[in-house]
């Protein structure tokens, strides 16, 4: 199990293989959330990650596991060659670089601010007057708009007249506040937070190091804008799991089935 700080995820493996999983909303009871995920299951052992997962391990788990392993084990699963993983979720984001055999040999994390994460995606996406699912192709559709030549020249990372300078939840709020009184289009306002979140982000994973095959997880994963964006930064292809919330979770599994 992965109990997020927005979310709880379960990835339950019999024999090997995946034969269910499920996701909900962390709620404001996250072990009565967590319990309910697991009434369908029998599980033999159950190992915990994520941020609540010593009230789990207090409570019901086995075993905490941190992040950075969950993670590491679930990319390398579904990617052998996986050298580095990307995990944005609801209220951090992190890099970590993984060894040629699959441990990690580096990390970077920031748990602090909310910028870059799901959470600041989430309010940006309100005060622009999208769902958080329609906010990636809305920048993504700003930078259609773009002069061709513009874009054939330099992608998406192309310089936009509509910057946002601040990557602070309550400034960029109120700056994003700001520009749709001066008439600034929310598209391109959109745009240009996806360029401040990418910019962010690949100054973290630039700190480890962006080796591919690079991995990106955690539900921000599911931002089509910010996944082209961070790969135009890095200089990578970046891979994306089918249920990139799911990879904590699956690490966590693969650790209770080497530990049974």
């Amino acid at each position: 199990m992965d109990l997020g700080s927005r979310t709880i995820k379960v990835v339950v493996l019999e024999r090997g293989q995946v034969v269910g999983s499920a996701i909900t909303d962390t709620g404001p009871d996250m072990t009565a959330r967590a319990r309910k995920l697991l009434e369908p299951y029998d599980p033999a052992r159950i190992i915990a990650t994520g941020y609540g997962r010593h009230l789990a391990a207090a409570d019901f788990a086995h075993e905490a596991v941190t992040e950075i392993t969950a993670y590491a084990l679930g990319a390398r699963h579904l990617f052998p060659a996986c050298r580095t993983v990307i995990d944005v979720g609801g209220q951090d984001s992190k890099a970590i670089a993984l060894e040629e055999r699959g441990g990690f040999r580096d990390f970077e994390m920031n748990d602090r601010c909310a910028a870059g994460t799901g959470r600041f995606l989430e309010i940006m996406a309100r005060a622009l007057g999208f769902s958080v699912e329609s906010f990636g192709d809305a920048a993504l559709e700003a930078a259609r708009s773009l002069p061709a030549t513009a874009v054939a020249a330099e992608g998406l990372a192309t310089d936009h007249p509509v910057a946002i300078s601040s990557v602070c939840t309550v400034f960029a709020e109120t700056e994003v506040i700001s520009l749709l009184a001066r008439n600034e289009h929310p598209r391109k306002i959109a745009l240009g937070i996806h360029h401040a979140i990418a910019d962010r982000l690949a100054i973290m994973v630039g700190r480890v190091g962006a080796r591919p095959e690079v991995v990106f997880a955690g539900g921000v994963a599911l931002n089509p804008c910010i996944v082209r964006l961070l790969g135009e930064r890095l200089g990578v292809d970046i891979r994306v799991p089918e249920g990139p919330q799911l990879v904590g979770a699956l690490g966590a599994a693969l650790r209770a089935r080497a530990k049974n």
